[in-house]
């Protein structure tokens, strides 16, 4: 059984994914409920997840797959399966990144070598180096690395948007090279999910069971998470500039 607000939730995000292809954002779910704060939406989310109604996709922003609908509802039948956001599932390693209005799960396409001096990189867009905003993934174009940039594992590179990390050497404009992990050591610069919403590019900091995205520039302030709230989706190896 859901209580009224889990089964509202619950046919709030099927809805909007059947008519967008996308899961509302968090701040919709919450203004759509007449809810105060986005902790009563992750509550309701882990609930309905719970009871298998929902389920969570790992390394992707605001992906959630609707498995059932209530028996009651007159939306769907309860053997509906909404979409994942505009395109079908797949498998790999989907970074979430910055840039738009909506959500797409696009696979990023490999690294490949163009000469022994040259490998092509997928560029996914943008990373927010200040204050996260909607993540989404896009893969915009390749860039062209030199391979001694580049580590073992798979590699795809963001465009840096603020100036939160300017003291660790990344300014607006850089595109930076990660590759992807989803573990990191602590004082690591790293993209991180933030409750499966937002994407920012910090350094790490743990500390017992909590997580710090420390910035490098004294005017952004230092934001603490527990270790439920922040995925890890790469971590910095490289950095290039153009002047």
């Amino acid at each position: 059984m859901l209580t009224l607000k889990q089964k509202e939730l619950l046919l709030f995000i099927h809805e909007r994914m059947q008519a967008d292809g996308v899961p509302p954002s968090f701040d919709e779910m919450k203004d759509a409920l007449d809810l105060k704060s986005k902790s009563g939406i992750h509550r309701l989310i882990t609930a309905l997840v719970e009871r298998g109604f929902i389920r969570r996709l790992p390394h992707r922003a605001r992906a959630i797959e609707v498995l059932k609908l209530p028996e009651s509802s007159t939306a769907a039948s309860a053997a509906t399966v909404a979409t994942v956001a505009a395109e079908p599932r797949r498998i790999g390693f989907q970074p979430s990144v910055i840039e738009g209005a909506k959500a797409r799960n696009i696979m990023p396409p490999p690294s490949h070598m163009i000469d022994s001096r040259t490998v092509s990189v997928p560029v996914m867009g943008r990373i927010a180096a200040g204050v996260p905003i909607s993540a989404i993934q896009n893969h915009t174009h390749d860039i062209a690395c030199p391979p001694d940039l580049l580590t073992n594992g798979e590699h795809f590179a963001l465009e840096v948007k603020g100036d939160s990390m300017i003291e660790a050497g990344i300014h607006d404009g850089d595109t930076v090279i990660i590759r992807r992990c989803d573990t990191a050591e602590n004082g690591d610069i790293v993209v991180a999910l933030v409750e499966h919403e937002e994407a920012t590019l910090k350094r790490l900091r743990k500390k017992g069971s909590t997580i710090a995205l420390e910035a490098a520039n004294p005017e952004f302030k230092t934001r603490i998470f527990g270790p439920d709230q922040v995925d890890i989706q790469g971590r910095l190896v490289g950095l290039i500039r153009r002047y």
